[in-house]
């Protein structure tokens, strides 16, 4: 174990981590405590550095302070940094806990105790490690309770007062699972757009009768795409039992007979599978094509650890969800489900399901209107891919593995934490995007294709009496040929169509289409 008292920070410095500095500065807060203590962890997706000159400025993943912010080279200096001005990040406090133990913080609390970083640094050496310090529970009896989570800077609940620290538990999770969200200015413009109330304002507008369609069109074309997403071609039957339960997601809270529920659903068929929670390592990529030894662009979270993370998802979904941001509290759970990968398959629908659940179940879409995340999903693949990765990627260093003989990964390092603390910025700025998109794009866009559709079905009767069947055959055959019948339609299907007849339906399929199509 390194003596804090001997440590030496580093100076300023062009690259650290692999990461080129936009300039030569002095690396603070987290990115020092990485580099002094040797820290095997996830590095943030920012890190701070003090330049010599007097401008703040953010680059290539770097956050450039000016020197009057430079902290004591100290841990409690850089610890204070990082709790002031990068929030937290728990994984990284806990590696760092257990590496330098209890004497510094001991040293801090009675030195300091009741400084408000100092109470702070106690709680959650206690919160993350399990075990007291030997210290007495705080004396001070006036002043307020400091909130461990920064709620200008990071997602909280409303927490719980811990008397023996003064502080308040504000954390959005349990030691189990917590992992947390910045108030970036794309979320926060989010917020304030309100996009439950103009979810209400557009459905408002439209027919029930075509929003009941609507819903169920919408509903069987998200449960496709979240098949399409895995590249996987489901039977009709497969895609129908799965839009029924995303149309049911969100009734009740999550528990694991649940969750085996919906594995049974999107599965079906477990000859060839394991049913239930994985006992062996799993991970996301190919095979090396001759050796046949993996190739992870990410690794599923261990079996020895998914009892407990599995009840970490529950335990967020049951006392801590309703108290956040709908939208941020359905990243979370869904992105943390997937990064686990407790199943053997069917992760990735299971995952796109619960960001209905969450959705749903906290009131954000309005209750006769599933929003068709996998739709919006499918649409905006790409920057789903940069989602799942912007984590992934700085996870799969941090896991030392090995190939099994039956060409799977086992981890040797404990990685438990890298999977319960987590930064879900990036995945919570997706999700609302696709919330957006879903509203202002693509429900406006079903509803005006069945107005266009009822407004093509009546006009065909004005032309030629033809059941609802052969129309909807017909309104294919057109959309396919760009509004033209084929020679295959004029002599297969609809070869008793006169020539006049299919100019005028062609010329009733542009007429109504032309806009909607």
């Amino acid at each position: 174990m390194k003596s804090t008292n001997t440590v030496s920070f580093p100076g300023p410095v062009k690259t650290l981590m692999n990461r080129w500095l936009p300039e030569e500065a002095t690396p603070v807060g987290y990115a020092a405590l990485i580099q002094t203590f040797d820290l095997m962890v996830p590095v943030p997706r920012t890190l701070s550095a003090i330049s010599t000159r007097h401008r703040k400025y953010i680059r290539d993943c770097w956050r450039i302070f000016t020197p009057r912010h430079m902290p004591r080279p100290t841990l409690r200096g850089h610890l204070t940094f990082a709790l002031r001005y990068e929030g937290l990040d728990l994984a990284l406090l806990k590696r760092l806990f257990l590496k330098t133990g209890p004497s510094p913080f001991l040293q801090m609390v009675r030195e300091t105790p009741t400084g408000s970083y100092t109470r702070r640094l106690w709680f959650l050496y206690e919160w993350l490690l399990g075990e007291l310090l030997d210290l007495p529970d705080s004396e001070s009896k006036g002043g307020t309770y400091i909130p461990v989570v920064d709620p200008a800077f990071q997602y909280a609940v409303p927490g719980q007062t811990s008397t023996r620290h003064r502080v308040r538990n504000n954390l959005p999770g349990s030691r189990e699972f917590c992992p947390l969200v910045f108030r970036t200015e794309l979320l926060e413009r989010y917020y304030k757009a309100d996009l439950t109330a103009r979810a209400m304002e557009v459905i408002g507008e439209i027919p029930d009768d075509i929003l009941t369609r609507a819903a169920a069109f919408l509903l069987l074309d998200d449960s496709r795409a979240s098949f399409e997403i895995e590249g996987e071609r489901a039977s009709h039957s497969r895609i129908q039992r799965w839009g029924q339960a995303i149309g049911e997601s969100g009734r009740m809270a999550l528990s694991l007979e649940e969750l085996l529920r919906l594995q049974q659903i999107v599965i079906g068929d477990f000859r060839f599978m394991r049913k239930g929670l994985r006992e062996e390592g799993g991970f996301v990529g190919q095979h090396e094509r001759r050796s046949g030894k993996p190739l992870p662009v990410h690794i599923s979270a261990p079996p020895e650890y998914l009892d407990s993370l599995v009840d970490g998802l529950i335990t967020f979904d049951r006392e801590y969800a309703l108290e956040l941001d709908p939208v941020v509290a359905a990243s979370v759970l869904s992105f943390g489900f997937v990064y686990i990968h407790p199943f053997e398959d069917g992760n990735g629908r299971i995952h796109r399901l619960l960001m209905h659940h969450e959705i749903t179940r906290g009131g954000f879409n309005p209750p006769e209107l599933p929003f068709p995340v996998s739709a919006a999903i499918l649409e905006r693949i790409q920057d789903y891919h940069c989602a799942l990765e912007s984590y992934s990627t700085r996870l799969l260093p941090m896991i030392l593995w090995e190939s099994t003989p039956k060409g799977n990964v086992k981890v040797l390092n404990d990685t438990a934490d890298f999977y319960r603390y987590f930064d879900a910025t990036v995945q919570s700025e997706f999700l609302y995007m696709c919330v957006e998109q879903t509203i202002e794009t693509i429900l406006p866009r079903e509803v005006s294709f069945l107005q266009y559709y009822d407004r093509f079905q009546k006009g065909m009767s004005e032309i030629v009496e033809m059941p609802f069947s052969k129309i909807d055959l017909l309104h294919r055959f057109l959309h396919q040929n760009r509004g033209k019948l084929s020679s295959r339609a004029k002599t297969g299907e609809f070869t008793a169509l006169t020539e006049d007849e299919a100019e005028e339906i062609e010329s009733l399929y542009k007429s109504c289409f032309e806009k909607g199509n």
